[in-house]
């Protein structure tokens, strides 16, 4: 069982910078492919970000790629999402969500995380 927290959200101006954390409960996180999603007002959940169990391999969707980095410290269980250079149409709650442990690649879709953080509000004001 993987239990996932997400933290730092908030209010920023266009053009600004925040980062998101991502912190995991449980031995197997660090055998786990992680991701980012986010959800807009009246729109689906969307990609923004995956990195494999280890960190060497990362993907981004193109509407972030070149903006936002995606990390982890397996030795804090803890996933990160430095977002740079927001713009006001990047306002969603941002989710972190787990693959199951011992898939170490990541992914693009929503159905093929097991575990899912309760979502961080990230607002960017133009």
């Amino acid at each position: 069982q993987v239990q996932l927290v997400e933290s730092g959200g908030g209010l920023v101006q266009a053009g600004g910078s925040l980062k998101l954390s991502c912190a995991a409960s449980g031995r197997t996180f660090s055998s786990s492919a992680m991701g980012w999603f986010r959800q807009a007002p009246g729109k689906e959940r969307e990609f923004v970000a995956t990195i494999s169990w280890s960190g060497g391999t990362t993907y981004y969707s193109d509407s972030v790629k070149g903006r936002f980095t995606i990390s982890r410290d397996n030795a804090k269980n803890t996933v990160y999402l430095q977002m740079n250079s927001l713009k006001p149409e990047d306002t969603a709650v941002y989710y972190c969500a787990a693959r199951n442990p011992g898939i170490s690649t990541g992914s693009w879709y929503p159905y093929e995380y097991k575990y899912w953080g309760q979502g961080t509000q990230v607002t960017v004001s133009s």
